[in-house]
């Protein structure tokens, strides 16, 4: 059946379902709130996708949601942050693309479980509006390894005191570059994009949608209930995924 429908054989359609599902919501609540949705995608997909093809679909699927979230919104970016964040993420990029190895499924995992929950629980470091190459270079290295930075850029991006309107659309275009170079690096490792073609193209529509419907939410009424559950999923997704690293790793077999 998933051959039919162009997906790879290890994604099933319950599965791919599931994920552009996922993407629609996603999308709708970083528009609506300016912040959240990659790192929760990121949690959702880790338990539907081969360790080893999150990143980078996740990435793909992360350049057409914050494409079109910052082309709606174009006339809102702060394009004064624009060609520092590049140079910054280049370099990021590079360094993480030579320091990219392969890594074993339980790893990824394990890290992106701690990584969610200190997004969560963590006190993020703060980028001023003198650190957006630094910002830019720390953050696509780490994109690198644990796919949703978002955070770190979004508490750069805040320090600017913004409107809103503002935030979402300079946070959502310093996203799309640094994605869309992550892409490429993968790319050039090696990853093979065309199994995931259909998927990624599903995903980035529903994610579009969800951007345009996220955009007409008021959230005066619902923001103070929001974030705490929120911020419980996301809890709930990183203990399911440490639970799912112990299980890879003590399945191992012992050398």
């Amino acid at each position: 059946m998933s051959e039919l429908l162009w997906l790879p054989p290890e994604v099933e359609v319950w599965a791919a379902t599931a994920m552009i599902a996922a993407s629609f919501a996603t999308s709708l609540i970083t528009a609506a709130f300016g912040i959240g949705g990659g790192v929760m995608l990121l949690a959702l997909l880790a338990v539907l996708l081969p360790p080893l093809a999150l990143i980078p679909v996740h990435g793909v699927v992360q350049v057409g949601s914050n494409l079109g979230r910052t082309l709606l919104m174009l006339r809102q970016v702060r394009s004064g942050m624009i060609l520092p964040f590049t140079f910054g993420s280049v370099l990021g990029a590079a360094l993480g693309g030579i320091l990219f190895v392969q890594i074993p499924p339980w790893v990824v995992q394990f890290a992106i479980g701690l990584f969610i929950i200190w997004s969560v629980l963590g006190k993020l470091p703060a980028f001023g509006r003198r650190h957006v190459f630094a910002s830019g270079a720390f953050s696509t290295f780490l994109t690198m390894f644990f796919g949703a930075t978002g955070t770190f850029v979004s508490a750069m991006v805040k320090t600017l005191n913004l409107p809103p309107q503002e935030h979402v659309a300079t946070h959502s275009a310093l996203m799309t570059i640094q994605h869309s170079l992550k892409v490429l690096a993968f790319g050039m490792l090696g990853f093979a994009f065309g199994p995931y073609l259909f998927l990624t193209a599903a995903m980035i529509l529903s994610g579009f949608i969800g951007t345009v419907a996220g955009r007409q939410i008021l959230i005066r009424l619902g923001e103070r209930y929001f974030k705490p559950v929120l911020s419980g999923i996301l809890l709930l997704l990183a203990a399911r995924l440490l639970w799912s690293a112990a299980e890879n790793f003590l399945a191992q077999p012992l050398t």
